[in-house]
């Protein structure tokens, strides 16, 4: 089992900047990792993939250009680089591991989730 916990999130004015953290319990070199975010009303969605046996990179693409998903299997952590934030990011981000051999880029391939972190981009 893994368990994970998101850091990291906060308030910030448009076109800021803020670095999300995921810190893991277990090792998490058989996963792929992934953050996905939920906004009030609204359905949860994905917003960045990286994924297992450096198989490349997935971003939603109205986030491409601007967050940048990384991974350190060594140090069992994954964080996601977001700058140019826009009002329209302001979610909770959720971090989230994937154990399946496929490119898994919607929420019901994740096997483990964290408790997620608030973002809120003022504009």
């Amino acid at each position: 089992q893994v368990q994970l916990v998101e850091s990291g999130g906060g308030l910030v004015q448009d076109g800021g900047s803020l670095r999300l953290s995921c810190a893991a319990s277990g090792r998490i070199s058989s996963y792929s990792m992934g953050w996905f975010r939920q906004a009030p009303g609204k359905e949860r969605e994905v917003v960045a993939v990286i994924f297992r046996s450096d198989r490349g990179t997935y971003y939603r693409d109205s986030v491409k250009g601007r967050f940048t998903i990384s991974r350190d299997n060594a140090e069992n952590t994954v964080w996601m680089q977001m700058n140019n934030l826009k009002p329209e990011d302001t979610a909770v981000y959720y971090c989230a591991a994937a154990l399946t051999l496929g490119l898994p880029t919607t929420a019901q391939w994740y096997d483990y989730w964290g408790q997620g972190t608030q973002v809120t981009v003022s504009s």
